[in-house]
């Protein structure tokens, strides 16, 4: 598949999986990002990277191009938004439609690029104004085809759907109304998905907790192979953007009669655990029951409360307190056992952007976590690890959320880092959780533990859905699936259905739901990776995957590539909002932090506004930088100078790309500081002879700026800077 990028050139990403091959730009002509193409390898540059041509033309997706409409001396054409394409898409007269310049338009094409000729294309949708609030939504929804429009049969479905639980409904149902359940979600949470409980208990001979996790029976009213099953089948999770949900379901589901709502009767499927003093869940069973929600708390009122049981939060839910206090102390329980079983835990700091009735950022602040988040957390993570458990032994296939460790070549080049970054301990070659739980710990008070800990996350790979189970890497657990969220997500919607047909004695098939194309690629490419290289004994396999396997197989990649999708899409309306935020900081100067260094420059986080920037190679200074791979930095060959994951610097907003999502930085003065502080370390370990490096460095730092050189110093420095670019190769793809 066509692979493009903003600079021109692109990349064949092979379906084998070995190494992409390089297009140059006169190679993207006559093809379009996203183009599915036959290739040959015409020649491997120095570094012996393949370079390749385009022979054929397999398959060209139909999908619409958003960008913006423009009309230049005479000539009607749209920019496409998404830079990968590359090419600007030409538009008659008459099929301008009612679009007028400079809005934002969705292009069909009509004709397709050649090497000597643009796309063509006709408008077919117009969204608006660039400015317009929640045009970043828009935006990303198509361009990350995102079904945001429910199918008329599912609407009338849930039309038709009752407003409350019905007395039918109850049957077969354990009666839970009286069981003080109750929410903890965000403040602007409008969807509850799960209710907990706890209370004291004896368990075996000993003290502990019976722990009741109820999750929302979405699987009651979404039929299988409905049309609200196929609609949430495609969609497969829900897509948060600032001040915008996508949901996986119709509102009157997901906000009404499945969401656990305060004081009214809901279906739920329950988890009910005996969990031990040590955390060990020794018991536990499933049923469906009928819940009444209690109360409607939120994280930060919880931990008021538990931080202050006399204070006035307390004093409001009295009645509760007594319930959350024994929820504190199964999560300490539950906490104890994460850490005998050597669970990865890193402590990240995740934003939230607050914006205002026009959509446009106000702040961004640290989404800070306490323990109420983690007490919700571990009661899910409790529930998931039974539902995981209860489908194996049940002997029933399902979905589960796997994890697995990290690949040879991560180990080595993280073995590598350790080393060079004298870390005394390393991981095994087939390393365990605990491994990388016990490096963290050992490293969290030292300078550099925030570098650290994002080379052990960056070592990892991504979860993944799939009925073949192979255990969770990083929460350690043999055997995991999700079931607390099925009003958000499809696996757990299948979790559900599985569960119940076990408790029925039954078996669940799954319907003949659409699989769209991405999935159907991932699950060949994965089938195809199977095939034995030539030379070596093909692996021994008792038989080949049943029909029924392979459906759940299609299933889990589906459901996969669309988190991954959702993911995607919300970043890069993050993105878009951060850009134009940062349009109205240019020029201003800030203290920041190192997050990447790259061949081709470091990406630099701010402290105030957590916004991501880059400062391009060529804006670190006249002078050759070579990328340290082994310790992920860019280092000076004359000064020494050094730019690694968690260096502190001072920059300058220079540029701001809104179409590209980029933001550019430059360095001012500490990049100056740490130049003069490392050629003084250079020139102290060099010894005496000729000026040393402080006086040189601070001849340098005496320089005139570049606003104000004359005209022959900028000749010089726009020299040197193009000489250093070449010598540091082509950019790497951001």
């Amino acid at each position: 598949m066509i692979q493009g990028h903003r600079d021109g050139h692109g990349y064949v990403v092979r379906d084998d999986g070995e190494t992409d091959l390089y297009l140059p730009p006169n190679e993207m002509r006559a093809v379009l990002h996203k183009d599915r193409v036959r290739a040959r390898i015409v020649r491997h540059d120095r570094k012996g990277r393949p370079e390749g041509r385009v022979v054929e033309i397999i398959e060209r997706p139909a999908q619409p191009i958003i960008g913006r409409l423009l009309h230049e001396s005479g000539v009607w054409l749209v920019a496409p938004e998404d830079k990968r394409y590359g090419q600007d898409v030409l538009i008659p007269k008459t099929a301008t439609g009612t679009a007028k310049p400079g809005q934002v338009v969705v292009v069909e094409l009509t004709e397709p690029p050649s090497l000597y000729g643009q796309p063509v294309g006709r408008i077919k949708e117009v969204l608006g104004e660039v400015d317009d609030p929640g045009m970043e939504i828009e935006i990303a929804v198509r361009k990350y085809a995102v079904p945001h429009e429910f199918s008329e049969p599912c609407i009338a479905m849930a039309r038709v759907l009752p407003d409350k639980v019905r007395p039918a409904d109850r049957k077969h149902r354990v009666d839970l109304t009286d069981v003080p359940l109750v929410t903890i979600d965000g403040e602007d949470a409008r969807d509850f998905d799960d209710a907990v409980y706890c209370e004291p208990a004896k368990v075996g001979r000993g003290k502990g907790w019976r722990l009741l996790v109820a999750i929302a029976d979405v699987s009651h009213y979404v039929e299988t192979g409905s049309p609200i099953d196929i609609d949430a089948y495609d969609r497969a999770t829900s897509v948060y953007f600032p001040r915008r949900v996508i949901p996986m379901l119709p509102e009157k589901l997901s906000n009404g009669l499945c969401s656990l709502n305060p004081e009214v009767d809901r279906l739920c499927m329950v988890c009910d655990m005996l969990i031990t003093a040590n955390g060990e869940i020794q018991a536990y069973q499933f049923y469906p029951g009928v819940m009444w929600s209690h109360a409607r708390f939120t994280y930060n009122e919880v931990a008021a409360i538990l931080a202050n049981t006399r204070g006035p939060e307390a004093q409001r839910r009295k009645d509760r307190v007594g319930d959350l206090i024994n929820l504190h102390d199964v999560f300490g329980a539950l906490l104890k056992a994460r850490q005998a079983r050597g669970a990865v835990d890193f402590e990240t700091t995740e934003t939230q952007i607050v914006c205002d009735e026009n959509g446009r950022i106000e702040k961004i602040v640290p989404r800070t976590r306490n323990d109420a988040h983690r007490l919700i957390e571990e009661a899910m993570l409790a529930a998931n690890v039974c539902s995981a458990d209860f489908i194996q032994q049940g002997k029933h296939p399902g979905l589960y959320r796997v994890h697995e460790g990290p690949t040879p070549e991560k180990v080595e080049i993280l073995r590598n880092y350790l080393k060079a970054m004298g870390v005394g301990l390393s991981v095994s070659d087939d390393p365990m959780p605990a491994e990388f739980q016990k490096i963290a710990e050992a490293t969290k008070e030292r300078p550099d533990a925030q570098q650290i800990h994002t080379m052990l996350l960056r070592s990892m790979q991504q979860a993944i859905y799939t009925p073949i189970n192979s255990g969770h890497f990083g929460l350690a657990y043999d055997a995991y699936t999700h079931f607390t969220s099925p009003i958000r997500r499809y696996p757990d919607l299948l979790v559900h259905r599985v569960i119940k047909a076990i408790l029925g004695k039954g078996h669940y098939t799954l319907p003949a739901l659409p699989t769209p194309g991405e999935a159907h690629e991932k699950l060949a490419r994965r089938l195809a990776s199977r095939v034995a290289a030539p030379g070596q004994k093909p692996r021994k396999q008792a038989a080949p995957p049943s029909r029924e396997l392979q459906a759940w197989e299609a299933a889990g990649l589906h459901c996969s590539a669309n988190e991954r999708r959702a993911d995607e899409a919300s970043r890069d309306v993050e993105a878009w909002l951060k850009c134009k935020y940062m349009r109205e900081h240019l020029g201003e100067e800030y203290g920041g932090v190192v997050s990447a260094a790259t061949s081709f420059g470091i990406f630099v986080t701010l402290d105030a506004l957590y916004v991501e920037g880059l400062v391009h190679i060529t804006e670190l200074g006249g002078e050759y930088f070579k990328f340290d791979e082994a310790r992920q930095e860019l280092r000076g060959e004359r000064t020494g100078i050094r730019y690694a994951i968690g260096t502190r610097v001072r920059v300058q907003v220079s540029r701001v790309d809104l179409d590209g999502r980029r933001i550019d930085f430059r360095l001012v003065r500490e990049g100056e500081e740490l130049e003069l502080r490392a050629m003084r370390d250079k020139g102290a370990s060099a010894g005496a002879g000729g000026p040393s490096a402080a006086k040189r460095a601070a001849r340098k730092s005496t320089k005139q700026p570049s606003a104000e050189r004359s005209p022959i110093q900028s000749l010089k420095a726009a020299v040197k800077k193009a000489s250093t670019t070449k010598r540091t190769g082509r950019k790497g793809r951001r």
